[in-house]
């Protein structure tokens, strides 16, 4: 059976799939629109977190940026794995017990606020809405290439499935949603990640095949040889500045911990202990995933090389004469994603073979070598905007993986609803967010206070289809490649709400004022700086030099300055304001401290 008949069949299975159980789990209340009714099991509710924490950034970009910047890349890894553990021990359970449904929830009423929780309400769509531009960009992708159909009809598919389970079925229909969409993925990432592992490396394994050997050399150490021999910087040293990658760390765990849509997963279990236990096992189901992302960016890399120039694959010597190949050279799988406008070749020097390397190189030694035999620059490229940037984008890496491999189409075919399904799961949350923002937290608690849950009901509904036509949008015209974008939601929320929230639960002293001004003035500086060093992709303005960033640090990382912003001007105005009521102060008390110990006695 071809590739497209194929595709179809296993992307439209899964489609059916989601419809059915949002069919099944559509809401009938309030509660099971925003938080699946509270009574999802522990486990359950472990395999939806992972499904929604693992969104399109990490399976279609996240092995795509370790591809091509190899230890660099392992920022993103260690940022997103070490910021759940932080969620899951040092905010979940306590928001748990706070017992409210959302996040603008819980910080209007701890800092006592109708203001605070607007606030807390704009941080969370700029968060919501920039996480989610990278969500629909990655279905994009994922369409415009397996379905085979333009990037504005996928998305308006896309949307259409989102709109259909997130309005109908709210948390509760997501949920069950995301269980499916959970299972879908992990089979996509890892069957792929085994056939190439055993064809590289002779091991099912992943994990052990990136340390394993090809031939009597080890795997990294090839790697390091065919790249470094083609001028790049070698796979395993850091590209990166050691502030930048301290800053997109902490600013990926501190974001990660202040992200609404992954928090409201843990008010859906009955009660704390479930909370800390679905948090567990979420942990392990991310870690399948995470722990084979290293692996198959790698691979992914060497096959690349392997297939565009044969001197790789045959260990012969790439700058000698008798490797060029007279006539057409692009692999099949390379002719396939050029219709995506993701990658393209130009022959620069007319040998009609693929020069794939790095033609900013200031080794003199290699770069006498490549004028030696003619190169006359990359040649392996994408058009962004109209303009050619010689690089491979890296969302298509794991994508167009299995195919740079030679797998069986059903292979290609599973990885394709994989994504689709990785990019669903997360935008879905996202949007149910978005939606109980406005219905829940403006209308119910601020502006409509006495409106029925009936109508609170379809205000929340209505909200949902608004953010989705919102969300197509941006994912039509969004600021970056998908981890990226989603870096920037991280960043957003690791100088807004992640602050606000840890001293909700460990500050008896932190009052309204220092909350509303901390929160807006780590959102602002934060979103001035991302929107200033991307005006080039935002506004289409000149790009400010990467020179010119503030003590070195990328827009990437920058959340990490907002949020300690946010940590001074709240500590600065609270000590000139009016102190925190006492009984919020027993309130934060009661929070931290599990019910019969000795200081949740004593108030």
């Amino acid at each position: 059976m071809d590739l497209t008949t194929l595709t179809y069949l296993i992307v439209g299975a899964s489609f059916a799939l989601y419809i059915g159980i949002a069919v099944w789990a559509r809401a009938g209340t309030t509660k099971e629109f925003y938080v699946a009714g509270g009574g999802v099991h522990p486990v359950v509710n472990g395999m939806a977190t992972a499904a929604d924490w693992m969104s399109a950034a990490s399976f279609i970009s996240m092995a795509g940026l370790i591809a091509f910047l190899g230890y660099g890349g392992s920022v993103y890894l260690m940022g997103w794995t070490g910021g759940y553990v932080m969620l899951a021990v040092l905010l979940a359970p306590y928001l748990r017990k706070f017992g409210k449904f959302t996040v603008p929830e819980f910080i209007g009423d701890r800092y006592y606020s109708q203001t605070a929780r607007i606030v807390a309400v704009i941080c969370l769509i700029f968060i919501s809405f920039t996480y989610v531009a990278g969500q629909m960009r990655g279905v994009g992708i994922v369409f415009s290439r397996f379905l085979e159909v333009e990037i504005t009809t996928g998305l308006i598919i896309g949307m259409g499935l989102v709109f259909f389970y997130a309005v109908l079925g709210g948390m509760k229909g997501i949920t069950y949603t995301q269980v499916a969409q959970y299972v879908v993925l992990i089979f996509a990432y890892t069957i792929p990640a085994v056939f190439i592992s055993l064809q590289i490396a002779g091991t099912p394994f992943p994990q052990l095949g990136l340390g394993g050997n090809i031939g009597d050399v080890s795997f990294l150490s090839k790697l390091n040889s065919v790249v470094t021999d083609l001028g790049f910087s070698a796979y395993t040293t850091g590209s990166k500045t050691m502030i930048d990658v301290f800053c997109i760390t902490l600013a990926l765990m501190a974001g990660t911990a202040g992200l609404p849509h992954v928090i409201v997963r843990f008010f859906t279990v009955p009660k704390v202990h479930d909370a800390r236990v679905s948090a567990g096992w979420a942990l392990v189901f991310i870690a399948i995933l995470y722990t084979t992302a290293p692996a198959v960016g790698a691979m992914a890399r060497y096959n690349l090389h392997a297939t565009v120039n044969t001197a790789v694959a045959t260990g012969g010597d790439m700058f000698a004469p008798e490797a060029a190949i007279v006539g057409e050279t692009r692999p099949e799988w390379m002719k396939r994603w050029e219709k995506t406008g993701l990658i393209k070749w130009e022959d620069k020097n007319g040998d009609g073979r693929i020069q794939y390397y790095n033609d900013a190189s200031k080794n003199e030694a290699f770069n006498a070598k490549v004028e030696a035999a003619g190169w006359k620059g990359n040649e392996l490229g994408s058009v962004v905007k109209g303009a050619y940037v010689p690089k491979v984008d890296n969302d298509i890496m794991v994508l167009a993986n299995p195919e740079i491999a030679g797998l069986p189409n059903w292979v290609i075919a599973l990885i394709a609803a994989g994504g689709i399904a990785a990019a669903l799961s997360t935008a879905a949350g996202l949007l149910l967010v978005i939606s109980s923002a406005i219905s829940h937290d403006l209308m119910k608690g601020v502006f409509a206070k006495n409106i029925s849950e009936k109508t609170e009901l379809m205000a929340g509904r209505i909200a949902a289809a608004f953010a989705v036509l919102i969300a197509g949008y941006l994912g039509y015209n969004p600021p970056g490649f998908v981890a990226q974008v989603v870096a920037f939601a991280f960043g957003l929320a690791c100088a807004s709400l992640f602050p606000t929230i840890l001293l909700g639960i460990f500050s008896k002293s932190m009052n309204r004022e220092g909350a509303i001004f901390g929160m807006l003035s780590g959102l602002i500086f934060t979103l001035t700086y991302i929107i200033y060093f991307k005006r080039d992709v935002l506004l289409g303005m000149e790009k400010v030099p990467d020179s010119a960033w503030f003590l070195g640090i990328s827009p990437e990382g920058i959340g990490v300055i907002g949020m300690l912003i946010n940590f001074v001007v709240a500590f600065v105005v609270m000590k000139m304001t009016a102190p925190c009521p006492d009984h919020i102060q027993h309130l934060v008390e009661d929070i931290r401290y599990p019910r019969g110990a000795a200081g949740a006695q004593a108030h």
